[in-house]
């Protein structure tokens, strides 16, 4: 989809410069495996070290969302390409987010930076008191000057709560930390509307609305095999990221230090609307529902056009299993997702409170099934 970093491109076009990159003064960039490691495995200290070059230069707070960590324990587990079951996958991560993290402190001590270690799952970011401690790491760690390193923490993640891909995480961490600008490093120069080899295809150099990629072909995994996206993840998480009010830089890796300098390099995809709340966004955009609640007409009035807390009385059935304070979709008559919330009471409870009331079910059930706070329209 986009073309290898090798392309020739020149640094600034036209001589523009993109004030809104150079502007901001929080930024999140993510850089993916295929830009730090070999094919076979194994960090590349030489990439390590030339990001940190781009990035210890910033007059702003950083925070850093780096894949890399199966693949550079890939080559000491004597591994060849990355496992594609959870187990191996879990395995390499855990030996190689050690040598990750040790090569970014060696990289930036060497430029006086402190660099912290973030590992989250999507439970950090979608619990209201897991969320408020993950906001609060990240933020006195910005206040104390360090270099945040944020990345999944595979090894205990599984296949039900994963977030997916780095791409899509470093949008929501941008949301989290209330970023100016998210910048998504890898190996390819911008996003084009084909194979860049291929006389007809486009380089696309801003998106304003989702009508300036109709006709993009979007491919997926690199060509090393190390990454678990490709186009398709960056483009997705533009999305996510520019409709939490953050404009996105998608470009390749060698080019960190133009872009972030606000020279005309990738694709800017334009912030779409204003920040919206932080914690709903991760609510909406990083979990999985395990259950459905099916609502009455009245009870999705409430919901929807005022706003309200879900009460019993508008439940006609619930599916799925889940426990109190996962996330479930409150679905129309239809079936038709309106919401999604952190439901109060578990799936076993449920079924004994429906159609009634707060004053009929007594003591011990004056809580709303999901209270308007930790509920997100969708």
């Amino acid at each position: 989809m986009g073309s290898r970093s090798g392309r020739p491109r020149p640094p600034a076009e036209n001589g523009q410069v993109r004030e809104a990159v150079r502007a901001a003064r929080r930024v999140v960039v993510k850089i993916g495996s295929s830009s730090l490691t070999t094919a076979a495995g194994g960090l590349d200290r030489a990439r390590v070290d030339r990001l940190v070059d781009a990035l210890a230069s910033l007059d702003a707070q950083v925070v850093l969302v780096s894949s890399g960590a199966i693949a550079a324990g890939l080559a000491p587990l004597g591994m060849t390409r990355r496992p594609r079951d959870l187990a191996n996958q879990q395995a390499a991560a855990s030996v190689g987010q050690g040598l990750l993290m040790q090569a970014y402190t060696d990289a930036f001590a060497r430029r006086d930076r402190i660099v912290g270690q973030v590992l989250l799952t999507v439970d950090d970011v979608t619990r209201r008191a897991h969320y408020r401690n993950a906001y609060r790491t990240l933020q006195r760690l910005l206040d104390l000057g360090t270099v945040p390193i944020v990345n999944e923490n595979d090894t205990v993640a599984t296949e039900e709560i994963r977030f997916g891909d780095n791409d899509r995480l470093a949008a929501l961490v941008a949301s989290l930390v209330q970023a100016d600008l998210l910048v998504l490093l890898s190996d390819v120069d911008a996003l084009y509307t084909g194979d860049p080899a291929k006389p007809e295809s486009r380089r696309i150099d801003e998106v304003r609305t989702e009508a300036d990629l109709d006709g993009v072909s979007i491919g997926r995994t690199g060509r090393a095999g190390l990454g678990t996206g490709g186009m398709v993840t960056k483009v997705e998480a533009a999305r996510i990221a520019t409709g939490a009010g953050i404009p996105v830089v998608l470009t390749a890796a060698p080019l960190a230090a133009a872009a972030l300098s606000g020279e005309s390099v990738g694709t800017l995809f334009h912030r779409v609307r204003e920040r919206p709340a932080a914690r709903l966004f991760w609510l909406a955009h990083a979990t999985s529902p395990r259950g459905r609640l099916h609502l009455d007409p009245g009870a999705v009035r409430a919901v929807v056009a005022r706003k309200a807390s879900l009460l019993a009385a508008g439940i006609t059935a619930v599916d799925g299993r889940f426990a109190a304070g996962d996330p479930v979709d409150l679905v129309d008559s239809d079936g038709n997702p309106v919401a999604r919330g952190l439901v109060n009471y578990d799936a076993t409870e449920l079924p004994a409170l429906l159609g009634h009331s707060t004053m009929e079910l007594g003591p011990g059930y004056e809580k709303e099934v999901v209270h308007r706070d930790d509920l997100v329209l969708l």
